[in-house]
Formats: structure tokens, sequence, C-alpha cells
């Protein structure tokens, strides 16, 4: 007897259980959310942390090429330096608030100090003088810029991008209204302003990179 008793107070407890599971169907009880959305937020993040990262790094290296430029405007032995180093504060203080302005509008912290490896470049090319200081201000601009361009290349749409170099060979400056290159496209909309700006700065800093590169070989 009692083990009947067991067994019938099981099945009612079962019975119970299947009517309030279908209760809930039946009243639009809103299901449990799948595990597929642990990914899409994870791909957000990751999106979130590209685009912080790449703002810091070209917040700093705008920060560098400004701070240098500087130096080298007063320091520079020869005027082609003098004057490429005035060229560095214009055009990199102007990226530099236009980053700003898209870290702002993507909520995204940007650097407003250099950081430890560029402060200690710094402090090393301001002990030189001289020829000496010109040949390493010169050969800083071609390694800072090939650096940049390395950030800046994979955010840019690669087709548009080798016909505009083929238009630029040998020159060291931007011709006005020349035809512009394209960002690479993405279906996020943090990415595509991020590759927008890449695309937008890439003339100017490949500009400078051939600039650096004709300089450092006139001081050599």
């Amino acid at each position: 007897m009692k083990r009947i008793g067991f067994l019938s107070l099981a099945v009612v407890a079962t019975l119970l259980a299947g009517c309030s599971n279908g209760k809930g169907r039946d009243s639009g009880q809103a299901a449990r959310p799948e595990p597929a959305t642990v990914p899409t937020s994870g791909a957000a993040d990751i999106v979130s942390r590209d685009a912080g990262d790449f703002i810091h790094h070209v917040a700093i290296v705008n920060l560098a090429e400004v701070d240098l430029g500087k130096l080298a405007a007063g320091r520079g032995a020869r005027d082609e330096v003098k004057k490429f180093a005035q060229m560095m504060i214009v055009d990199h203080a102007a990226s530099g608030a236009r980053l700003k302005a898209l870290a702002s509008d993507l909520k995204v912290d940007a650097p407003d100090q250099l950081d430890d490896k560029h402060r200690d470049e710094r402090d090393k090319l301001a002990r030189r003088s001289g020829a000496d200081f010109d040949r390493e201000y010169a050969n800083a601009m071609v390694d800072g810029h090939k650096d940049l361009i390395d950030q800046l290349e994979p955010r840019i749409d690669k087709k548009t991008l080798d016909q505009w170099k083929v238009g630029m060979k040998g020159k060291t400056t931007v011709a006005a209204g020349s035809v512009g290159i394209l960002p690479d496209p993405s279906g996020n909309p943090t990415t595509m302003r991020v590759n927008q700006f890449a695309a937008g700065i890439y003339p100017t800093v490949y500009a400078h990179l051939e600039a650096a590169r004709a300089l450092e070989s006139s001081i050599k």
C-alpha cells in the first residue's frame, strides 16, 4: 500500500508540472534567452576594443609628431628640417582634433599625453644637436610614419588604394582635388566610422612618409 501511494504521488506531481509548463506556453510567457545571444555581445565588445585600440594608437602618434615637430622647429640645423617640422605640427594637430571628435562620438577615451615610449624617444632626440639632430629626426619621421601607415592600410579598400598609390608614385604632396581612396566597407557602424577616418587621413600620412624619406636621403 505504501508503494502504491508513493507512485500515485509521483504521477500527480508529473502531471501538475506538465500542466504548469503548458500554461506558461499558452499565456505567452517570454522564453529564456538562447545562448546564441552571447556571441553577439562578444562581437560588439571586440569591435569596441578594436576601435579603442586604433584611436589610442593614432592619438599617441599625433601627439608625438606635434611634440617632435615643435622640438625640430627650434632645434633643427637645416631649413628643410624646420619646414618639415612645421608641416608636422599643422597636419598632425588637425588630425588629432578630428580624432578627438571621433573618439567623443564613439564614447572612446583618447589620450592627451605621450606614453613612456614616445616620451623617451623625445628626450633622446632633445640631447642631440646640429647635423646629428637633423639626421635622427629624419629617421624618426620615417619610422613613425611607416608605423602609422601600417595602422591605416588594413582599414582601406585595397583596390582603390593600389590605384591611388600608382598616381602618387614619386610625389611628396597630395594634389588638390585628387581622387580620394575609399574605406574598407563594414556592416558595423563603429568600424565604418573608424575606417572612414583612416581613409581620410591616409593621403596626408602617405605624403608625409615620402617627404620624410626624401629628407632622410638628403641629410645622408
